[in-house]
């Protein structure tokens, strides 16, 4: 059976002191940045991966859990890793276990690239049908990861053609302050777009004058570009 020291020691083994340089400059660990207060020991994606791949199926929910409390970075995106390989597994009981981990954990979520790896493949397809509500409580937050989870988690809704609460969280955050919230508002925006172009320009309509210009260029990115200066100049 595996244990969380075990994923520690090989994370540590494969720590790179520069990588953890460029990682913190990346993901803003530094002081005034969103992720300030974090720590990187500078292992790559694919290493992180591969080393949830080796210890996914002989670590326990709760050692699991005990990664996602880490204050290392790179510990808490491979427990992720680690739950999503669960949660495609599991049975219907434990992955609403696995779920509930992650709701009770959002506070160890706290940087973008630990949001997108985690809520449209575990927050999403669990509320695929079931109550969706907590997705208003979690766009409601002060705290911007959880309004990013919220956005990031229909992800999983649009892969089923399912738009509606894209378009529900994208008009409640519409004039959100925080440009990790605008962009993701407008990357779910687009992927409903690559699917349903009409339905996304029946959003933009009336809408794009007023959202920020990150959201509606990553809204815009897959048109034509005519189309796209269009919508940028104000024109449609």
């Amino acid at each position: 059976m595996a244990t969380t020291a075990d994923v520690r020691h090989e994370l540590a083994s494969l720590a790179d002191p520069r990588r953890a340089e460029g990682t913190s400059r990346f993901l803003q660990m530094t002081p005034g940045g969103y992720g300030e207060g974090d720590r990187a020991i500078g292992v790559s994606v694919p290493e992180q991966r591969r080393v949830a791949a080796r210890y996914w199926r002989g670590l326990s929910l709760a050692d699991t859990a005990e990664l996602l409390s880490s204050g290392v970075h790179e510990e808490r995106l491979t427990s992720l890793f680690i739950l999503v390989r669960k949660f495609t597994k599991a049975d219907a009981e434990e992955r609403g276990r696995i779920f509930q981990l992650v709701l009770a954990n959002t506070d160890r979520i706290n940087n973008w690239d630990l949001v997108d790896s985690s809520a449209p493949y575990i927050v999403g397809p669990w509320l695929i049908d079931k109550d969706r509500s907590v997705l208003d409580r979690l766009a409601e937050s002060s705290v911007v990861w959880d309004r990013r989870i919220a956005v990031m988690a229909t992800f999983a809704f649009i892969k089923a053609g399912d738009y509606q609460w894209t378009f529900r969280l994208g008009e409640r955050l519409l004039r959100d302050p925080h440009d990790l919230v605008q962009k993701a508002v407008g990357w779910m925006l687009r992927e409903v777009g690559n699917r349903d172009r009409a339905a996304e320009e029946a959003f933009l309509a009336g809408r794009y004058r007023v959202m920020p210009r990150v959201t509606l260029r990553y809204a815009i990115e897959k048109f034509e570009p005519e189309r796209r200066r269009e919508y940028l100049t104000g024109v449609v």
